[in-house]
């Protein structure tokens, strides 16, 4: 499956995708930044209240950014949708989140399930589900 990298502030192009996050009956449309630097998937705490979860009832951690703030985040299951395909992840739910824009799919729950091509010069990722699980 391709898609097309994003242009944000007329100069800068990003690999952010559409998804959708379900959480029980409720599913929402989300854009996300594919990031290899990330180690999971973040999303904005105001995406998971808008499903219905109660944020912080689940698993408190904490994330660092690049500026070296540590900030809380709150573990729960959801599924996403990429494409048509649906994948059970544990994603953490950010409140403020920076970036109000898009969240945020890394290694665990997005690159653990598919084998990723960035190719800026032509604009195009291409996903491609995984068979097998990484350890």
């Amino acid at each position: 499956m391709k898609f097309k990298y994003k242009l944000y502030n007329s100069e800068y192009l990003r690999p952010v995708i559409p998804i959708e996050i379900k959480y029980k009956d409720k599913k929402i449309g989300y854009e996300v930044l594919i990031d290899s630097g990330a180690d999971m998937c973040l999303f904005d705490a105001e995406i998971g209240e808008l499903l219905g979860i109660d944020i912080k009832s689940g698993k408190k951690r904490k994330v660092v950014g690049v500026a070296g703030v540590s900030k809380d985040y709150y573990l729960h299951h959801v599924t996403i949708d990429v494409g048509g395909w649906e994948f059970e992840i544990e994603a953490g739910f950010y409140p403020n989140m920076p970036s109000k824009v898009y969240g945020i799919v890394g290694q665990h729950g997005f690159f653990n399930l598919f084998i990723i091509k960035f190719d800026l010069m032509k604009t195009n990722i291409e996903l491609k589900q995984r068979s097998g699980k990484i350890k």
